[in-house]
């Protein structure tokens, strides 16, 4: 195995400093959470204004239509908890209601793929019991934004130009705002969100009004959102409207006031791997960050210290342990408050001794789940003709089979051609304040292209059902009550014992290859933060996408360019079939650490719209 030094290029510094850190995937986010830092807010009030900030601030990435699995860290008590935004299946989206329609699979945008709208209630949460600002004071900047406007990022203009005729043809009350005078935001203009600003602006209204402390106020908040008016406005909307679809068709939505009355977050004990003196922690079954575990857990078993990053053998095994564990995604895991998800055999030494006998020299081409008596289900799902045609029927013309293969890569709608129209992606924050606080979280869904905006409230309702599986059988299948098995999967480790680094990335299905890539570089390369952020990354579509089609590309590995050559003709001569992508194409990754009496943080260039900031 060939090395790489610590001095690795860098494009920015890693942030040190000893009051507090922030990163998250825009600067106003960033922004935003310093200055509750500031102010004497902790890490998780920081967290909450950044959360929602960059609902406004990218909302082709979130919105609060959407969910948000949250990680937190609490100094006082020693104890990371995961607070779980993920809403759940409405009563009356079941397989039944779904085979009647003439569905295999739950589309990927539009009004019958809304699973409960889950972020707004477990930031309340949060705030509640972990933060000690007001209300208003961690909505006013999100409400600002809105009000008086904020730059368009290029990303933005990109995704509405790949669903104007859809918005314009099909989806009016989404027209109207992104659209008003037929063309999409310029990138670098003003937009402004006057609706959204309102709506939230009532629900600060409606929680002042009833006196008491933050906390009572909080609570009145809570039942606005889940029993007030904007439920009610939700279930007005999806009961009167039968709007296009990614499935081709005019399908209802099914999702009620009900269901938003009848849930709220919960809060969870995490999932944890150890790995030499570093913990690694992830939300429970129904994340699929239990697949950073497990690929750790397999690679526990090479020398990896000061191995090439950018070397054959590293991608090579890492991409090769990703295609065993994203197997094990898809064959075990779902919301483990209904099935049996078998994590203790998934993260032991002795079967993943075994997985890791199936790592040899050359690139696997086949899907290899393990085999774990009485539990789990394999997963085989492939393109069908009615599926082709759905995409087609979107406005984007007849697409190749390149572009239906390369839909739902998780880069984001725009980033990898007009096949993408309804995906969206992710955002994330990190943050850490001078009592050693953390709060981690990747915010999703509710994309401005994953369902029509309801024009009383200025957002759209998410479309994360389509992660279900429409097979009773399988640990993800649809169901009443259940969570769908999300790709958002934010992360915390402990070093030596002690709360030490949380990170993240948006990415749907690359998220849980880009995070473990980074704590590799980090721990086995000796690279800080930002080099191992910077660093050239990469990731396979072997196995079936979590987002409709669902279409999976065995074999496939798709590197950054500044990959040496020799690299990538060696990952070739080893079989992968390699598509060298942008120089920097790769990821979304930012990160804090608590190192010492340093708080570090660090953000991904690409894009060049994550920033960390601190003092």
């Amino acid at each position: 195995m060939s090395f790489i030094t610590a001095d690795a290029f860098t494009t920015r510094p890693e942030i040190k400093g000893t009051f507090g850190v922030v990163a998250s995937t825009h600067w106003i986010a960033s922004s935003v959470a310093m200055g509750v830092l500031e102010r004497g807010g902790n890490a998780f009030d920081a967290g909450i204004a950044a959360n929602f900030t960059l609902q406004v601030v990218e909302p082709h990435l979130n919105g609060p239509g959407g969910d948000a699995p949250i990680m937190v860290y609490e100094a006082k008590t020693d104890r990371m908890k995961v607070i779980c935004g993920q809403g759940i299946a409405p009563r009356a989206l079941t397989i039944a209601h779904c085979k009647a329609l003439g569905l295999d699979l739950i589309p990927g945008a539009g009004l019958l793929a809304t699973c409960v709208p889950g972020t707004f209630d477990a930031l309340m949460l949060v705030l509640r019991d972990y933060g000690t600002k007001p209300l208003r004071e961690v909505l006013e900047p999100a409400i600002h934004c809105a009000r008086h406007g904020y730059p368009v990022v290029e990303r933005i203009t990109a995704t509405i130009n790949t669903v104007c005729e859809l918005f314009l043809n099909e989806w009016p009350t989404s027209a109207e705002l992104y659209l008003p005078n037929g063309d999409p935001p310029a990138p670098g203009s003003l937009f402004r969100n006057p609706r959204l600003a309102d709506m939230y602006e009532r629900i600060l209204t409606e929680a002042e009004s009833v006196g008491g402390n933050r906390e009572i106020q909080i609570e009145k908040a809570r039942i606005a959102w889940s029993h007030g008016f904007v439920a009610e406005a939700i279930d007005r909307f999806v009961r009167r409207e039968q709007l296009m679809d990614s499935s081709g068709s005019r399908n209802k939505g099914v999702l009620t006031g009900e269901d938003m009355a009848g849930w709220q977050a919960t809060v969870e004990d995490p999932v944890g791997y150890d790995y030499g003196r570093y913990q690694v922690l992830k939300p429970g079954g129904w994340c699929q960050g239990i697949a950073t575990l497990q690929q750790l857990a397999l690679l526990k078993g090479f020398a990896l210290d000061g191995i090439d990053v950018r070397g054959p053998d590293f991608v090579h095994l890492v991409v090769e342990a990703a295609k065993l564990a994203f197997a094990d995604r898809d064959t075990f895991l779902g919301d483990p408050k209904f099935v049996d998800v078998p994590l203790d055999v998934l993260l032991s030494d002795a079967y993943n001794d075994e997985r890791r006998k199936l790592i040899g020299d050359t690139a696997s081409m086949e899907q290899r789940p393990g085999v774990i008596p009485g539990r789990g289900k394999a997963m085989a799902l492939s393109i069908s003709d009615g599926q082709r045609q759905a995409v087609s029927a979107m406005g984007v013309g007849e697409p190749t089979v390149g572009d239906i293969q390369r839909v739902n890569t998780g880069h984001g709608a725009a980033e990898r051609g007009t096949a993408d129209v309804m995906r969206g992606d992710t955002v994330h924050y990190d943050v850490i304040d001078r009592h050693g606080n953390m709060i981690a979280a990747t915010p999703s869904g509710g994309w401005l292209q994953s369902s029509p905006i309801i024009p009383e409230l200025g957002f759209c309702l998410g479309s994360r059902a389509q992660m279900f599986v429409l097979d009773e059988a399988h640990p993800a299948a649809l169901g009443i009550g259940r969570r769908p098995r999300t790709t958002l999967s934010p992360t915390m480790a402990r070093r030596d014992g002690k709360p030490y680094l949380a990170w993240g990335s948006p990415g749907g299905d690359q998220q849980d290859q880009w995070i473990p890539q980074m704590f590799l570089r980090h721990v086995h390369a000796n690279m800080n933060l930002q080099q191992a952020i910077d660093a050239p990354a990469f990731h396979t579509e072997h196995f079936p996408q979590s987002f409709w089609p669902r279409k999976a590309r065995p074999g496939v590995v798709v590197v950054e360019g500044r990959f040496p050559a020799a690299t990538i003709d060696e990952l070739k001569r080893r079989g992968h079939t390699i598509e060298v992508g942008g120089d920097w194409s790769e990821g979304r990754l930012v990160a804090a650490s608590r190192d010492g009496d340093f708080l570090k943080a660090a953000a991904n260039p690409r894009g060049m719209q994550a920033y960390a900031v601190g003092r």
